[in-house]
């Protein structure tokens, strides 16, 4: 069996196997096609971990700011701290408008206004909240690298001192206390994720001109500095 079919069939073990919750949500099947537009920042499924954004293995019935390493918003951590749970009421509210729930929260993400397209993303989402440990594995589903780098470019051990210096730049429009006034939040990326994504604007794959044209100034020692810099920023 190749791994294609192996993936497919784990999956549909999994949707079989969460049906019953699925469908008193939405279309499991259509939320794991619409989960595409989160896993630019989100991973969920086997070996899912925490990067621009928390893996979302889990999430239902999990405080809201409660996994452990990962840094979040003032804002979340504040609602956490005051009791927010992600249930099916938080987590709908939460997609629809996430800074009208939660003020100052670093997800850079406007809103999905189709309540329906929001039950399907959610349907899936439970199939790896519901006892997890006896759910089958199933491929991660976070998107590929944008950029394929060679290993030497990823290595690179970045400046934080020379980053700083650089960052000058970057915060005139992104706001160095990870607040997201429209413009993306890049406080607290990991390196990785940082260092790919300005390679795909100075590649142009990504289509902000702005940032194609502050990326393609350059070299791949100032990028590793500007990721080394923003990863720690208080």
């Amino acid at each position: 069996m190749t791994r294609t079919a192996r993936s497919s069939l784990a999956l549909a073990v999994i949707f079989a196997a969460g049906a019953l919750c699925a469908d008193e949500i939405g279309d499991a099947e259509n939320g794991a096609v619409l989960f595409g537009y989160c896993s630019g920042c989100h991973e969920v499924g086997a070996d899912a971990e925490s990067g621009i954004g928390p893996h979302l293995n889990g999430i239902f019935g999990r405080a809201a700011g409660s996994i452990d390493g990962f840094y979040y918003s003032d804002g979340l951590n504040r609602m956490g701290a005051d009791g927010l749970i992600w249930d099916l009421r938080t987590l709908d509210a939460y997609i629809e408008n996430p800074r009208a729930l939660v003020s100052g929260t670093r997800m850079s993400f406007d809103g999905w206004d189709n309540a329906q397209e929001r039950a399907d993303v959610l349907a899936y989402l439970r199939l790896y909240s519901d006892n997890p440990a006896d759910l089958p594995e199933a491929e991660p589903t976070a998107r590929p690298s944008e950029v394929e780098l060679p290993p030497e470019v990823l290595a690179i051990q970045g400046d934080v001192a020379y980053g700083e210096y650089l960052a000058s730049d970057c915060k005139t429009c992104h706001q160095q206390d990870g607040s997201d006034a429209g413009i993306p939040s890049i406080t607290r990326w990991p390196v990785d994720d940082f260092v790919v994504a300005m390679h795909a604007y100075k590649r142009k794959l990504r289509p902000h001109p702005v940032m194609q044209m502050q990326a393609g100034r350059l070299s791949d020692e100032e990028i590793a500095a500007l990721a080394a810099y923003f990863k720690d920023l208080d």
